[in-house]
């Protein structure tokens, strides 16, 4: 638990995962800033919790530059904002191809860059970056999503490494399917550009977990909590996942 009253920013907090993680931290006394582009999204999640919403987008360096202005120095930066969209590969637009790597992955290194040399400074803080069994192995439909997942854990290493002796940590938290909306989103997309029913669809997915089921966004950000904690500062560069089994590594 928080000793003192940390800066936690979530990125892509104004919903799912990240609004769980949102109320997670706010429970645990930490002041909270919620960065997402839907801006009724954030104003609701930011209410909720008695946090600061910042609209951001954060594949744009310079939305991202004024939403760290505005925040000010943080603590604790979970890197959640992300997109999902299915297809077969040789059906993936290239433009659909780099909004996965803008919005997944150079959106986490951007607000990245950020928070550095402020955690530095102070000679702590923690980053945790949302990524997903995607980046741990390949799955038919998602060429994008997949190949964003697996630099994301790429960059969540090196970060890892660089900044060991700085009293900073770099994790990310490997989920499998959680129900959230973009679950509900990527499920309609294979059905669209499948051809398959929704029923077999949601059969598919949910024979990939050994438990059989789909996770909760509390699972996620109880994860969240502990990578924050000063319990885990010796824990670094890993790729924590919440998949039932499907993933072990």
């Amino acid at each position: 638990m928080a000793t003192i009253r940390r800066h936690v920013v979530i990125t892509g907090g104004g919903r799912g995962i990240g609004a769980e993680i949102a109320r997670k931290f706010a429970a645990n006394g930490d002041r909270i800033t919620i960065l997402a582009r839907t801006r009724d999204e954030v104003d609701r999640v930011a209410d909720e919790v008695g946090g600061y919403g910042i609209r951001c987008d954060v594949g744009e360096p310079a939305s991202v530059e004024a939403a760290f202005m505005a925040a000010g120095p943080v603590d604790v930066l979970i890197n959640n904002a992300g997109i999902a969209r299915s297809s077969p590969v040789l059906k993936t637009d290239v433009r659909v191809w780099e909004e996965h790597l803008k919005v997944n992955l150079t959106g986490s290194f951007l607000c990245a860059l950020k928070v550095l040399p402020g955690m530095v400074s102070r000679g702590k803080g923690r980053i945790i970056n949302v990524a997903s069994v995607a980046g741990l192995r390949g799955f038919p439909y998602l060429a994008a999503y997949v190949a964003s997942k697996h630099g994301l854990i790429g960059l969540t290493r090196a970060l890892a490494a660089e900044y060991a002796d700085k009293g900073v940590t770099v994790n990310a938290i490997c989920p499998g399917y959680v129900e959230s909306p973009l679950l509900t989103a990527a499920m309609a997309n294979i059905v669209d550009k499948t051809g398959r029913t929704a029923e077999e669809v949601h059969a598919e997915l949910m024979a990939q977990t050994p438990q059989n089921r789909f996770f909760e966004a509390a699972e996620v950000a109880a994860m969240a909590i502990y990578l924050a904690s000063d319990e885990a500062r010796g824990v670094n560069g890993q790729a924590m996942t919440i998949c039932g089994g499907a993933v072990n590594h």
